[in-house]
Formats: C-alpha cells, structure tokens, sequence
C-alpha cells in the first residue's frame, strides 16, 4: 500500500476544505438542520455543479468523476470536520455503490447520472437497522428485512409489477430524498423467501414519510411507511441476493464513516486546544498547565491511530476482490471512540460555556454518540471484525474434561492443541 496521497487528493480534501470553511461553521449547520430538507440545500447544489461531489465515487461514464473509495473518504473527512448536513453520506455512500454494483444497466444508465449531477437525493431504507443489514455488527443472511409474513417491509408480486407495504425507521435522510432503495422480504414463505432491493420514488402514491426528532440533528432521520407501493426491483426479477453486495458497501460505509468521525475528532480538538491557549486562570492560560497538555496529547494520539485506521479501511475497500476485509468495522470502532473522547474534553474543557447546549462542541458529542447507536455499538464492530477474520475460530471439537482416548497415545496433545499454540 502506498500511504502517500496523490496531488489530485490533495486537491480535493484542499479546495471541499475551504469551500466548507466559509459557508459550514456552527452557525450555519445549526440553522441548516432547523430547514425541511435538514441541509442547506443551495451549498448542496454548489458542491453538486462546480465540485462533483455526490458523483466522486461513480465511474465517468455516468457522469462521475472516475474516482475511488479513498477519494470519497477524504471527501468524507472533510464533511465530518464541519459537520456538514448533507445527503453525501446517504446518496454517495449508501446507495450510490449498491444502484452500481447491482442495478440493470438500464436502471444505473437513468438513476447514476442523475445522482453524480445532484438532480437527485437517495435514502437507504432497511427495516433491519443499518448495522445489521450492512454486514457490520454480524452477519446479515437473517431476516432482518422483515422475516415471515409481517412486520419489516413486505413485497408482493401483483399484475405483472411488485408492491411494497411496512415500515422502516431510522432512515437517513429518507424524509426529504427523491428516491428510496428498499430492502423488502419477498416470497412470504421462509422456504421461498428472500431479501430484494427495490426503487421506489420519493413522492409516490403510498409513501408515508416522517421526520423524526434524532439526537444528531445533522444526520436528519425518517420514518418510512410504505402502503401498497409501486416498485420497481433493483436488478430485474431475476436479481442476485444483496446481502453480499450490502457487506461491500457496509465496509465502505464503514471507511467513510471512519473518516468522518476523524474530521469530527481533529476539529473538535484543535478548537479546544485554541481555546485553553486564551483562557486564563490563577493569571495563566489553562493550556500551560502540565496536566492539561498530558490530556491533549492523549487525544491527538487518539485522533492520529484513528485517521491511520480509517485510511487503511479506504484502501482495503479499494483492494478487496470477493474478500471482505476486516479493516472497516475496527477503523469505525476506533474512530468513534476517538471522537466521543475528544468531544467528551471539549466540553470539560470549555469550562462553564462548555456545558451549554448552546456550545459547538455539543454537536460533536451527538455526533458520536448517535453514530455509536446507529452503526454500532463498538464491541460488535470489533467482535464482527474478529468473527470474520477467525480470530476465535475453534481448533477442532472439543473433548470432555477428564477424558482421553487410550488407543491413541498423541491424544492428549492433539486435544489441547488449540489452548497451546494460544499460549
């Protein structure tokens, strides 16, 4: 792996930065997050025409800018620096790689130009909760879309078209996007049944959409209704199974929200180091006090092994062929952790202005701890990322304490293998 960034990434993470720096502070995201759409939608239109951002991971073909996962990534970051309330993560992330790794070429030729111009917004509907249904807290072959005849979202075949009716919560983005990607269980029976992907417009006849009060009102959330909806399967009929597909696209996911959590993290903490460097007390600035600095250099070590982990999980989403790699759910586990620590000390550091709700640095604290509850929490990322990488795979079955058996002398030994070579 080459750890070096090119001179085209160093230009995208320079020019979204400034862009981001001059129309995205505290004061702006605030009053952009109070608006329906939940963003500023003219900065989204901006970031859509002169930089191509929803487009920066989607083949130029369609109307992208050809790049790759760690494009998207820094691109990420530099959202997360800000707290920018975007469709980015739902449209580019989540949906955008699914439409083009299993959409027909009719159906990515119509909806992928559409989304790399920003004409269009796409929210990830899954009933199963996205940590589960992206493969990143355990497996996700269950019924997590609605296993059974009810309950989750539903999907029948009726005149030649299918209809959807349920519900999901917790859409991102889903109560102001054009378009919605559908998980649906189809088939009734479990002997038949299977999880599909599904289009479905925004502004169909059917479609029931709430907003709800989220903890990170950056990261806007929906309440799907779906009453005997037109839709239209992602793939055709005859579509492969998603649930690999949504696994490749948790690990970018992962990778992204990673990133964006390091940006979160790095901002948080520069302000607050800004901050203890002006405030004084008992006649000097807090930050010379030994026990302040010891505290920061902590969390800069903290926000450093986290930005290394997130841009491994970029490359490895880049370079995995067939093969999940392990990276993305540690990356996010150790970014997240990061941020909660790093905003968890701003607040305490910010003395009494800290403690107000009014205060930026409560927008990084929700930022954590609602990323930790939607895509987490952190020990099943990491005892995901163990369960894929074998780390607790058993050596062999395993005999009863106080047995052996005597026809074979090495028996002993081959039944405490497992334990030894741990040891």
């Amino acid at each position: 792996m080459d750890a070096a960034f090119t001179e085209e990434q160093d230009e995208i993470r320079r020019t979204l930065r400034e862009v981001l720096h001059k129309r995205c502070g505290p004061d702006e995201v605030k009053a952009a997050v109070g608006t329906p759409a939940g963003y500023d939608e003219t900065l989204w239109r901006q970031l859509a025409e002169q930089l191509g951002l929803p487009g920066l991971g989607l083949p130029s073909e369609y109307g992208g800018a050809g790049c790759g996962p760690t494009e998207l990534v820094l691109a990420c970051e530099e959202a997360g620096r800000t707290l920018l309330p975007s469709p980015l993560f739902t449209t580019a992330v989540l949906a955008a790689p699914l439409i083009a790794d299993l959409g027909s070429e009719l159906q990515r030729a119509d909806v992928l130009p559409r989304i790399a111009s920003g004409a269009v917004t796409v929210a990830l509907a899954l009933p199963g909760g996205l940590g589960t249904a992206l493969g990143l807290t355990g497996p996700n072959d269950g019924d997590w879309a609605g296993g059974g005849r009810a309950g989750g979202i539903q999907a029948r075949q009726e005149n030649g078209g299918w209809r959807l009716y349920g519900q999901a919560d917790q859409v991102l983005g889903g109560h102001s996007a054009g378009l919605l990607l559908v998980a649906a269980h189809a088939g009734g029976y479990a002997a038949v049944s299977r999880t599909r992907l599904f289009l479905v417009e925004g502004d169909a006849a059917g479609v029931v959409r709430t907003r709800l009060t989220a903890l990170d009102e950056t990261r806007p959330e929906a309440r799907i209704e779906l009453r005997n909806v037109a839709a239209v399967p992602l793939g055709g009929d005859e579509a492969a199974d998603p649930g690999p597909a949504l696994a490749r696209a948790g690990e970018l996911a992962a990778a992204a929200l990673a990133a964006e959590a390091v940006g979160a993290a790095d901002q948080a903490l520069a302000s607050t180091v800004e901050y203890v460097q002006v405030r004084e007390q008992f006649g000097r600035p807090v930050g010379s006090f030994q026990a302040i600095k010891h505290r920061l250099a902590d969390l800069y070590v903290q926000v450093q092994a986290a930005r290394s982990a997130a841009y491994y999980a970029a490359w490895a989403a880049a370079a995995s062929e067939g093969d999940l790699p392990v990276a993305g759910p540690l990356a996010l586990a150790q970014a997240l952790e990061a941020l909660r620590a790093v905003a968890g000390e701003a607040i305490q550091l910010h003395g009494g202005v800290g403690f107000t709700w009014e205060h930026h640095a409560h927008l990084y604290f929700k930022r954590a701890a609602s990323d930790e509850l939607l895509f987490g929490p952190v020990h099943l990322l990491r005892a995901r990322a163990a369960d894929r990488a074998g780390l607790f795979a058993s050596a062999g079955p395993a005999v009863p304490t106080g047995t052996a058996e005597p026809s074979d002398p090495a028996a002993p030994a081959t039944a405490s293998t497992g334990a030894g070579s741990a040891a």
